[in-house]
């Protein structure tokens, strides 16, 4: 099974680099022409995840047409650009490997939705769990859930992506997998807002079990499985994102709870927070499904300019009920 990447950055050239230990070829295709020529002529991709050496049997490319020789494709594109990126890229029945974690602003659809929208006939697999992009292409422990609605087509995709560092994890529950990677991207921003602010170690605590909360309550409402949201997909990529500097999210937070400007945070960054995108879009979907996310408000306030003392009080003000 050849596989092809679509997205150069530090996640997607990870993701190239566990689909390539085995000898097999892989494809990745990447918008920056350095990021091609850096792949292409020095085997590291030094702008996004330098100092990690990539075998030669991952090649890139700058030509979306090119992955039609490919046997499934890993879409790493961030979640707002991956309508754009997929209404080009030539798909037919070839399988598609979600790795983006966010919900679509506009239209409210998960990836997957987008992906199927443009791509009915491409049957549609999602990969989401714990994962830092520097530890992966390491070759650290690793475990994951892939997500797939035909379970034969899973297990082919975990068997081709599994190493003795890499676990894939099957599941039947596309959505679950989705909505845990987008909503936990919100709450890391919300726990990076808690060490920037000086809170302490209780109210991180808290606020990931609240969290959690919110993201179970939207989860059983969009139709995902209890199960698969306390399962890697869902609480363990929260726990990892909301409790590390690595994660862009919880940086991002944590320069709001410094007192830092959300644009200033943004423009200053090489990749992407996307739950800095996804965050109004969850707090509207929410709000159409009847869904109470109080945290999901706090961190739109946030990110809206609100001052992180008021919006904090606001969030502790809330009258008590029963868990």
């Amino acid at each position: 099974m050849k596989i092809g990447v679509i997205g150069g950055g530090a996640w997607g050239t990870a993701l190239a680099q566990v689909a390539a230990r085995g000898g097999d070829p892989v494809l990745l295709w990447a918008r920056e022409p350095d990021v091609v020529a850096s792949i292409n002529q020095t085997h590291e991709n030094s702008r996004f995840l330098a100092g990690i050496a990539l075998p030669p049997s991952i090649r890139a490319t700058g030509a979306l047409g090119d992955l039609a020789a490919c046997d499934a494709l890993l879409v790493v594109a961030p979640a707002q650009h991956v309508r754009a990126v997929l209404a080009e890229t030539p798909v037919g029945t070839t399988p598609l490997v979600l790795c983006a974690k966010g919900i679509e602003a506009g239209t409210q659809f998960l990836v997957g939705e987008v992906a199927q929208q443009l791509h009915p006939e491409a049957p549609i697999a999602v990969l989401s769990g714990p994962t830092f992009a520097h530890e992966v292409a390491a070759g650290q422990p690793t475990a994951v859930t892939l997500a797939c609605a035909d379970a034969a087509l899973g297990a082919a995709l975990a068997d081709r992506l599994a190493s003795p560092s890499f676990r894939p994890y099957a599941s039947t529950d596309v959505i679950g997998a989705e909505i845990g990677g987008a909503v936990k991207n919100v709450l890391a921003i919300a726990c990076g807002v808690v060490e920037g602010a000086g809170l302490g170690q209780n109210a991180r605590a808290a606020l990931i079990a609240r969290g959690f909360a919110e993201m179970t309550r939207f989860g059983l409402a969009r139709g995902a499985r209890a199960e698969t949201l306390s399962g890697l997909s869902g609480l363990g990529d929260l726990v990892l994102t909301c409790s590390s500097t690595s994660s862009r999210n919880f940086s991002l937070g944590m320069g709001l709870g410094q007192g830092k400007c959300a644009a200033d945070l943004l423009a200053d960054r090489l990749t992407v927070a996307e739950g800095a995108f996804t965050a109004p879009v969850l707090r509207d979907a929410a709000a159409a499904a009847g869904v109470d996310m109080p945290v999901v408000e706090a961190v739109c306030a946030l990110l809206d300019g609100r001052e992180v003392h008021a919006v904090v009080g606001a969030l502790l003000a809330r009258p008590l009920r029963p868990e």
